[in-house]
């Protein structure tokens, strides 16, 4: 019979290593936090800032046609609070509703940012739903791939589409959960999970999230991030939310590398019977 010794049990400090260690990497950086916050929303820059560095993201993305980082100089800068030397700043082409008007967008991202190549891409249908359009998402991406960005791409949860951003050479694609701003949660987890399923990119949902627990079940499916803006800058109190979500996304995780129990239709006893007393 084996030794208690011969098989021993992961120590909790093991375990929250092995987390430490376990990074989201995005075209070769590696990130120990897979929440990534936008900056929109908020009442001021104050709280922009205070809301990001509760949250503990490293990734703030950025949307350059409606953010000033420095093209109107007599403006409040939102880089004074979100400094590139802490966070990396993910430009992002909100408000795009072309592939000419994306392109065009996240190369004066380019040049505000002094080469900078990591850019998230989304071109949306209609201002009622902010659907993407991904007719005009991949005639972008083709050419931005071309151009030299590293692209992040928000797409529908059609897996096809997905499958075939990846292929083009985006370096993570990022679905839907639910219409931008809706709070809706995860609409269709049986499409994510196919994208999942096929995955060559890291996969993060992007927009629907309204609470926690929204964050947790993304990443409990094997998501390797979430993107929220709205879910925080929307809360009655948006630090005290951007902390909740920092704990639901690293507890998803935690809870998807764990493995869950199967689940069953009747219950069963939680102690043995075998060699019990009769």
């Amino acid at each position: 019979m084996p030794s208690v010794a011969a098989n021993p049990i992961p120590s909790l400090e093991n375990l929250m290593t092995d987390m430490t260690q376990d990074a989201l990497e995005i075209a070769g950086v590696r990130y120990r936090s897979r929440l990534l916050v936008g900056t929109g929303k908020y009442k001021d820059l104050d709280e922009t800032g205070r809301a990001i560095e509760a949250s503990g993201a490293e990734i703030v993305t950025v949307a350059i046609r409606r953010t000033n980082i420095g093209q109107n100089p007599d403006e409040p800068n939102l880089l004074d609070v979100v400094p590139p030397d802490r966070y990396t700043i993910l430009p992002n082409t909100a408000g795009c509703y072309t592939a000419e008007e994306a392109v065009r967008t996240c190369r004066l991202a380019r040049e505000l940012l002094d080469g900078h190549k990591l850019v998230k891409l989304e071109v949306l249908a209609d201002q009622k739903t902010l659907f993407p359009n991904v007719v005009e998402t991949l005639k972008a991406a083709e050419v931005l791939i071309k151009d030299g960005f590293d692209v992040m791409v928000y797409t529908s949860d059609d897996p096809i589409i997905a499958r075939e951003l990846a292929a083009m050479g985006c370096v993570a694609v990022m679905p839907l959960a639910g219409l931008i701003g809706s709070g809706m949660g995860i609409c269709n987890p049986w499409n994510l999970r196919i994208i999942l399923e096929e995955a060559t990119v890291p996969v993060l949902v992007d927009a629907g999230v309204g609470t926690a627990s929204d964050a947790t079940i993304a990443m409990e499916l094997g998501c390797a991030g979430v993107l929220m803006n709205s879910a925080i800058a929307h809360a009655d109190h948006p630090v005290l939310m951007a902390q909740a979500m920092h704990h639901a996304v690293v507890a998803g995780r935690a809870a998807y590398l764990a493995g869950r129990m199967p689940r069953k239709l009747y219950a069963s006893a939680s102690s043995p019977l075998d060699g019990t007393l009769r």
